[in-house]
């Protein structure tokens, strides 16, 4: 299996540089860098972002993508401007720092297509994606919120060159109760960048009647990676697994068992 390995060093909750070091430590490939609250972030001078990805070579890692999640998501339109230029801002950094993928939780897609909100955020994600193709960069949306095949369909009245997915597969069975391994065949055309993590679903569910989930290490969840890593083998995908371990009182332990968990696969 053809697939580079990275790590979302935000995941060690550690100084910057620290992350970056224990990242090529452990043997990834490559990181994927909060544009939000990392070394860099749109506000960081032009000779700083070069020098960030001086040091990122100088470890022998890639910049797989930035995580440009501001949080809002594009559901209310009093701030879509705003947060609509932010994300502009961190496609700009995402050339400045060689890397042509921004990923970001874009918030849940109507199930019901008349619902006014639906077309607030398609018009939203258009003009950045719009955006993006223009500067040669993905805007890619992580999936979860909603099944992969209301995803698609949305994806697809976009219908832009510049909009992708970020492909989350405990976030897929976790949060919408959805088949990873289906999802890899439904989002083929648009999958660019792809986290590992793992989850399990709880027998509770939320005050808004949402089953309740736990992120796991890997391995140790309900994602069944076998087929899962041989679907994305099928489409073609190449590109990077990237380890996204957010809970764990050892994240740094966790994140080494995962890389030696998919290197069990990938040689």
């Amino acid at each position: 299996m053809d697939f580079k390995i990275g790590v979302l060093s935000d995941g060690f909750k550690l100084p910057p540089k620290e992350a970056l070091r224990k990242a090529a430590e452990l043997g990834a490939d490559g990181v994927q860098v909060y544009a939000v609250r990392d070394k860099v972030s749109p506000a960081t001078p032009k000779e700083e972002r070069l020098d960030f990805v001086r040091y990122v070579d100088s470890l022998g890692l890639k910049i797989s993508a930035l995580c440009g999640d501001t949080g809002r998501g594009f559901t209310n339109p009093d701030l879509n401007p705003e947060t609509i230029q932010i994300s502009k801002d961190i496609v700009d950094l995402a050339v400045d720092l060689n890397t042509r993928i921004v990923t970001t939780h874009i918030g849940k897609v109507p199930d019901d297509r008349a619902n006014p909100t639906y077309d607030i955020m398609l018009e939203a994600c258009r003009e950045i994606a719009d955006y993006a193709a223009k500067r040669e960069v993905t805007f890619a949306v992580e999936t979860g919120p909603e099944k992969a095949v209301l995803l698609k369909q949305f994806l697809d009245e976009v219908d832009s060159p510049g909009l992708g997915v970020n492909l989350d597969p405990a976030n897929l069975y976790m949060c919408s109760a959805d088949d990873p391994v289906a999802a890899v065949h439904t989002l083929a055309k648009y999958i660019v960048h792809t986290h590992a993590k793992d989850g399990i679903r709880l027998p509770e569910l939320r005050e808004d009647g949402r089953q309740k989930w736990l992120e796991v290490p890997l391995g140790e969840g309900g994602v069944p990676w076998p087929e899962y890593l041989a679907a994305l083998q099928s489409i073609g995908y190449k590109s990077f697994l990237t380890i996204e371990r957010e809970v764990g009182p050892d994240p740094a332990a966790d994140i080494s068992k995962a890389i030696s968990f998919l290197k069990g696969f990938i040689g």
